[in-house]
This record gives C-alpha cells, sequence and structure tokens, in this order.
C-alpha cells in the first residue's frame, strides 16, 4: 500500500513483522521506553487492548506484531499524531486489528464502555511541575509533561475499563515509585510485576515497568533488572531480543 507522506515526515522500519512506522521528528518520535513496555506486557491472542496516549501508534503496533492480539486501540488527544498513527495502520495492512481513536484520556471512560478491556498500555508523561524544562515545541511538551493529563488520570481510567483481573502496564519513572504504587492500590489495581531499566549496569534506573491486575491478590514479583547497555552504542542480549533482532 502506498501512502503518502507529509513534510517532514519518514517512514521507520520496526524490525518486526515487517512493519513500518511514519514519524515527524521534528515532532515527537517514538522511544525505547514504548519498545520495553511491548515487551515487558503480556497479552494474548484472545485480548482486547487499548493504549492509552498511542501517540503515532508505535505500542499498537508492537503489541500486534508480538502478541497478534484480537483487537487494539488507540486513544490519542492530538489529531496529528492520531492521523500519523492510522496512516501507520493502513500502511500495514491492519486496519481490520488496530483502530485509532481522537479523544482525551481524562474522558476515556465515556468513550469507551466500563470493563470493556482485557489489557491497557500506557507510556505517560513523566514530568510534573518543575521535573525536567518543558519543551516549548507543544507535541513534544505534551509527550513528556503532565499538561493535558496525570498520573492519576491514567490509573483512574484505566481502572474502570479494564475487566475484572484485566491487565494494566505502565513505563515511568522511579523517582515517582511511591505515588504510582500508592495510585494503583488505591483504584483497586494491585501491582504484580516490578521492573527496574537501568542504562548501564553501575548507573542508577531511569525506567520503571509495572504490571497491574485490577483486582489481584497483593503479592508482586520484581525482575531481574533489565540493562540497555553493555557499553556505550552496544546493547545487551536482552535489548535486542526485545526489539527482536
Amino acid at each position: 500500500m502506498t501512502i503518502n507522506l507529509k513534510e517532514n515526515e519518514r517512514l521507520d522500519d520496526l524490525q518486526r513483522n515487517g512493519y513500518q512506522i511514519i514519524q515527524n521528528p521534528e515532532k515527537f518520535c517514538f522511544g525505547m521506553d514504548a519498545v520495553l513496555l511491548s515487551g515487558f506486557a503480556r497479552a494474548k491472542e484472545s485480548d482486547i487492548c487499548l493504549d492509552m496516549g498511542t501517540g503515532t501508534g508505535i505500542i499498537p503496533l508492537l503489541m500486534e506484531g508480538r502478541y497478534h492480539c484480537a483487537q487494539l486501540t488507540g486513544l490519542e488527544i492530538q489529531e496529528e499524531s492520531a492521523d500519523m498513527a492510522r496512516r501507520s495502520v493502513a500502511l500495514n495492512g491492519l486496519s481490520d486489528k488496530i483502530q485509532i481513536i481522537t479523544g482525551d484520556i481524562k474522558e476515556a471512560d465515556r468513550i469507551f464502555k466500563s470493563a470493556s478491556f482485557d489489557c491497557i498500555t500506557c507510556n505517560p508523561p513523566y514530568m510534573i511541575g518543575q521535573h525536567g524544562i518543558t519543551n516549548p515545541d507543544a507535541p513534544k511538551a505534551i509527550a513528556r509533561h503532565e499538561i493535558l493529563c496525570t498520573l492519576e488520570d491514567v490509573v483512574s481510567r484505566a481502572a474502570k475499563l479494564l475487566k475484572p483481573g484485566g491487565r494494566f502496564y505502565l513505563v515511568h519513572r522511579p523517582f515517582r515509585l511511591a505515588e504510582i504504587i500508592t495510585s494503583l492500590t488505591a483504584h483497586k489495581l494491585e501491582p504484580k510485576r516490578m521492573q527496574l531499566v537501568y542504562p548501564f549496569v553501575d548507573k542508577e534506573p531511569n525506567m520503571v515497568l509495572i504490571e497491574a491486575v485490577r483486582g489481584g491478590r497483593s503479592r508482586m514479583t520484581v525482575e531481574k533488572p533489565l540493562i540497555v547497555y553493555e557499553k556505550p552504542g552496544v546493547y545487551t542480549p536482552e535489548i535486542y531480543d526485545v526489539y527482536g533482532y
């Protein structure tokens, strides 16, 4: 299928199933956090999945490529990003399995029926207040800072939209871990798995991956650390495996 690229857009190879994604590097491109989240998730072919704040659709594409879920939906508030996501879905011949909806996470419980998803993923904005400098470019700022939605918005809507026993997967920053756990448990999303991601073996972790289950019992497994680089520019075997190289 031929897709016309708009100004400053490019096609990137996802290294999985031959899938490609349309991105605009002057706006926002997906990062390793989205790839690691899709690898950390445990989805089934029968699952109906939602990705909140899907951006250009990277997580639904990777989830389909890895798990072949029955139906995937991406919710994105920025129409320009949603448009790129729709065209990427069409480019990969997945319009029958992945739908992209333009909408606000804060309205997600009105857009979708309660308890209608088996699996929800989210790579939300990490920064609040003065945590980092807010990017002056709106699309990047919205993706990185809690401008249009907060952690509480994400967790509360996920809790409403998951089926009992449904799984919620989140990637975030370790410095907000206490807040994340508190918010999850307050909304009856029980943390079940956690993995810290370290850029190098001798550095502090800069990402945390969490799985929570709606109505789950209180017991969490902390998985072995995930190290990104063996040395500058060289991924560890675990990272190559996640990327599918």
